[in-house]
């Protein structure tokens, strides 16, 4: 077995190799993750990223270490503090995919005192399953609750644990009574390295429509100060054209100057009727003369008739 000199060593050199082969990095935090937790997350990484833990004093030493070749990992050192990691992406992989995988490998978990809440919690109102021997531990936390059908209701939601405060002893016994895991936990991206960049994970999720969103604002905002200052650019050059062809259309309508788009509305303000579509003909369907009804001639009914000659003639009353 190495010793622990020999680990370092093993450890600097596997950093060291993949600060050389990945130009793209997440920096992590690995609060309240577990082994077994974050076994599932390499699992789940195993064909996009590779994860490197370790201690902070060893991470910053072998990012120093590595300035003399790579001198863009200097932006690391900063946001190597608290319990982090390093989550080293492919070149073939997406940064933003990494990142949702991470997200979605998040796993429920109690609300244990002394425990800083990383979200607000919220009791919902409705019927709790407690027995109402328990009624004082709920006033002891000012619940309103009432008996229903033998067992405790909650009477309206209740904000129980603010984002940021500690959660304690009775907060955690009660949400452990009701069954509820307010909080969830994993790995948490905290900042993106990208070839010397160094930018927050949150502009992983813009897309591309959002980009071009914010293009068109900026092109509008600087069409509106060209515009006000009279200063040309290529954004207000449109506008620009459309306002003086406007003013040139008015001055022809109210002179007798005239050109081809002028004429155009010209004639169409003479007569407008000319300009409206006429719907298609309905083509019309035969209607019969409206008279008197025909009359409808019954014929004879001769077969009624040879039938009573044949049955008379049967019993003998032949004429």
């Amino acid at each position: 077995m190495p010793g622990g000199g020999e680990k370092k060593q093993v450890y600097f050199a596997k950093l060291i190799k993949l600060l050389e082969d990945y130009s793209k990095i997440l920096i992590v935090g690995a609060d309240n993750v577990g082994s077994h937790h974050m076994q599932k997350i390499r699992q789940a990484l195993r064909k996009d990223a590779v994860i490197l833990m370790g201690k902070n004093t060893m991470i910053r030493k072998a990012i120093r270490g590595h300035t003399q070749n790579n001198p863009a990992v200097e932006a690391l050192l900063p946001h190597v503090k608290g319990n982090v990691g390093f989550v080293f992406v492919k070149g073939h992989t997406d940064l933003a995919s990494v990142k949702k995988i991470i997200e979605e490998n998040r796993v429920s978990a109690p609300a244990k005192a002394g425990a800083i809440a990383p979200i607000d919690v919220i009791v919902p109102a409705g019927n709790t399953g407690l027995e109402p021997t328990q009624t004082s531990f709920l006033q002891a936390l000012n619940i309103p609750s009432k008996i229903a059908r033998g067992q405790i209701e909650i009477i309206s939601d209740v904000h129980l644990i603010k984002t940021g405060i500690k959660v304690g002893p009775s907060e955690a016994a009660l949400l452990a009574k009701l069954n509820i895991r307010p909080f969830s936990y994993g790995l948490v991206s905290k900042v993106v390295y990208d070839a010397g960049a160094v930018y927050d994970p949150k502009y992983l999720n813009i897309s591309d429509q959002d980009i071009i969103a914010k293009f068109q604002v900026g092109v509008s905002n600087i069409a509106a100060v060209s515009l006000a200052t009279g200063y040309p650019t290529l954004a207000s050059l449109p506008h620009s054209i459309i306002r003086g062809y406007k003013n040139i259309l008015a001055i022809a309508l109210e002179t007798s100057y005239s050109f081809p788009q002028a004429d155009k509305v010209k004639k169409f303000l003479e007569n407008p009727g000319a300009f409206t579509v006429q719907p298609p003909p309905v083509a019309k369907t035969e209607e019969k003369p409206k008279g008197k009804p025909e009359k409808v001639v019954e014929k004879p009914k001769e077969e009624e008739k040879e039938e009573d000659e044949e049955i008379g003639g049967l019993f003998g009353f032949d004429e």
